[in-house]
């Protein structure tokens, strides 16, 4: 197959480009490498990822561009068979600090991938990573049991997490929220309408190697980072707040296996995390990696952030039954991989 990777560059479009220019694929990575001036990263964290693909994979190759570029993204997915959109602006509070910037990329950017994919000549298959953010505070309206380390839905309704049913009006969502379900609903258009073939993944806590964590984005790799650096952390809120967490490569399977049924599915919406099985607080994390490292940072806790979800857990059911899948990477697996990792790259 011929493969075009939005945001290829980035912790979950480089393991999308790497697993199929692995399988001997042909891959095109779509990248403005702007993760220096987003994030306040250095430019030698911000090309890691683009400099591992070109290191290790002759079949890869860089396109340095725009999501807001309509010409680029026609040019490079004309002649494709796959587009995984993971290209993004992806922090809640940077949203809110630069609603336009948010807005242009996330809504603009993705109608602008549509529109390429409708003009393609092979029709081809689109691959949208969404966000549990689409259901806004909505999710707070469920009420919860606060516990030592964590809180839980108390609603038995809810005991296999959030399903993709789940409602998305009459609520605060954050301008992230706002502009990610805004592209989710496009994309949802343009398959029901049969303009695309699509599949929308709306994700929980993805986590792994090769994520840069920063305090407004990627809390797993930001907390373990932060702990082997003796570096303090603040929590926003009390530190029980539960995501369901799904490592990396049990996130490109479930892509890979809605890629593979595409002939007989045309189209999907899936929550997509680690379910019920795979939870963690920020508490119980900082707890696990005490014990894997035998360091805890300083912690200091401030007010929560606006639409902060107290849980949130994805029913991923749909994708089980659907894709025949599941999560093989606990979380206890997948921090100890993300511990070895970061202590190899963390000077």
């Amino acid at each position: 197959m011929k493969i075009v990777v939005t945001g290829g560059a980035g912790f979950i479009g480089s393991h999308v480009s790497e697993y199929y220019a692995k399988s001997g694929h042909k891959v095109k990575v779509i990248d403005n490498l702007s993760r220096s001036k987003i994030f306040n990263l250095s430019k030698k964290i911000s090309l890691y990822n683009w400099n591992y693909l070109k290191n290790n994979y002759d079949n890869v190759t860089l396109i340095k561009g725009d999501l807001r570029n309509g010409k680029l993204l026609e040019n490079s997915i004309k002649d494709v068979d796959v587009v995984v959109h993971t290209a993004a602006q992806t922090a809640v509070t940077t949203s809110i600090t630069d609603p336009r910037t948010d807005f242009e990329t996330n809504v603009l950017g993705t109608f602008n991938v549509l529109e390429a994919t409708r003009k393609a000549n092979n029709k081809p298959l689109i691959i949208f990573c969404s966000t549990n953010k689409v259901y806004g505070n909505n999710v707070n309206k469920i009420p919860v049991i606060e516990e030592k380390f964590r809180y839980s839905f108390s609603d038995k309704k809810f005991q296999m997490g959030i399903p993709e049913t789940f409602s998305i009006d009459l609520c605060e969502h954050t301008p992230y929220g706002s502009s990610k379900l805004a592209a989710d609903i496009y994309v949802q258009d343009y398959a029901e309408r049969n303009q695309i073939d699509a599949a929308i993944f709306r994700m929980s806590c993805i986590y792994g190697t090769r994520q840069f964590g920063v305090e407004d984005q990627g809390w797993v790799a930001w907390f373990t980072f932060s702990t082997l650096s003796g570096r303090p952390l603040t929590i926003y809120g009390d530190g029980k707040q539960v995501r369901d967490v799904l490592y990396i490569t049990d996130l490109v399977k479930v892509f890979d296996s809605f890629i593979k049924r595409r002939d007989k599915l045309h189209f999907g919406v899936y929550n997509m995390g680690g379910g019920v099985k795979n939870t963690l607080s920020l508490l119980e994390l900082l707890n696990m990696l005490e014990r894997e490292t035998g360091k805890r940072s300083e912690i200091k806790y401030s007010d929560w952030r606006p639409s902060d979800q107290k849980v949130y857990i994805s029913d991923i059911s749909k994708a089980k039954n659907n894709l025949n899948w599941k999560p093989e990477i606990t979380p206890k697996e997948g921090i100890k991989k993300l511990i070895e990792w970061a202590r190899n790259v963390r000077k």
